[in-house]
């Protein structure tokens, strides 16, 4: 396993993410997955809103896009999997290169910028799906809507897929779309929550709905974020996406590394988003995500809030062997 990690590291970013979860799906279709990477399930089962998640940790969005890899991921014993970002239109993303390693530091820099295929491939993809354990799906806008039409963006993804999604994520934080991050203003994101309430009750949908935060915001954009989010009576947060701050980031060589910080730098950031959430909203749920990759990191998010806890860069770098050492 060391060996082909190594190897696949030699290969630009994005082609070796193919090969990997490519490889994943097919020894999922040959029933290699348990064979090669077993593991224990000691984590706990969690059950919120008649979900019953098998155990506490999850897969964040990101990883896979497009619902290409929900069975093989699923194989590997998480007790849930987000995919996404999702946009209503197919759109390839921002210019290569955009992804950037650093391995000695556990982290990752990324400014792909929602590339996907589009929501309704994605909602084919889902009902192919026979991975029966949660599966939530993470809902933007394309990069080239603007006022209305943005928020017209998330309801027309929020109503496709939410026939097919035990949860939705809604998410205002990726640093990669531009302006994307405006909508933690009240004047703008008042907006989307009245519309995706609407969406909400037109659609009589009932499981949660949860808010994707930016850790690069303040107390008070936050803590308003937050009322919001009972006023409309959303379900949680997820805390958090990646940072733009890179000043715990060594590298050299990119004056100007543009891009979304994710991995262990960004571990100590996220937990202190979590801890200001939860001390204002101790009864809404938080799915801690950012920096995960050992049992102590895991355990931080749950001692500080967290019910549930999502994996993304430890994944790229470990492989399918960190499940069962978080799990164990």
């Amino acid at each position: 396993m060391r060996i082909a990690l190594f190897l696949l590291r030699l290969l630009p970013p994005e082609i070796s993410h193919s090969i990997a979860l490519n490889s994943l799906n097919f020894l999922h279709k040959f029933n290699l997955t348990s064979i090669l990477f077993p593991y224990e399930n000691s984590s706990e089962s969690f059950e919120f809103k008649g979900l019953i998640f098998k155990n506490k940790l999850g897969i964040a969005a990101g990883l896979d896009k497009n619902g290409d890899f929900i069975d093989s991921l699923g194989a590997l014993g998480f007790g849930f999997i987000e995919v996404g970002t999702v946009t209503p239109l197919a759109q390839p993303g921002n210019p290569k290169p955009r992804i950037f390693r650093f391995p000695n530091q556990g982290a990752i820099v990324n400014k792909l910028g929602f590339n996907n295929k589009g929501v309704d491939y994605l909602v084919k993809k889902i009902k192919l799906r026979n991975f029966n354990g949660i599966l939530g799906v993470n809902i933007g806008a394309n990069k080239t809507s603007e006022g209305q039409k943005r928020v017209d963006d998330y309801i027309e993804c929020f109503k496709k897929v939410c026939p097919y999604a035990d949860y939705i994520t809604v998410n205002i934080s990726s640093p990669n779309t531009p302006n994307l991050r405006s909508l933690h203003k009240q004047e703008n994101f008042l907006p989307l929550f009245e519309a995706l309430n609407l969406a909400r009750i037109e659609k009589q949908y009932h499981k949660p709905i949860f808010i994707k935060l930016s850790p690069d915001e303040d107390e008070q954009i936050i803590t308003g974020i937050i009322e919001a989010i009972k006023k409309f009576e959303f379900d949680g947060v997820i805390t958090s996406n990646t940072t733009i701050e890179k000043d715990n980031l060594r590298y050299s060589g990119r004056s100007n590394l543009e891009g979304g910080l994710s991995g262990k730098p960004l571990l100590e950031k996220s937990n202190e988003l979590l801890k200001l959430t939860h001390s204002y909203a101790p009864n809404l749920l938080k799915i801690g995500v950012g920096g995960v990759d050992s049992k102590e990191s895991f355990n931080s998010k749950l001692d500080k809030g967290a019910s549930l806890v999502q994996i993304y860069t430890s994944f790229i770098y470990h492989g399918p062997k960190i499940v069962a050492k978080l799990l164990r």
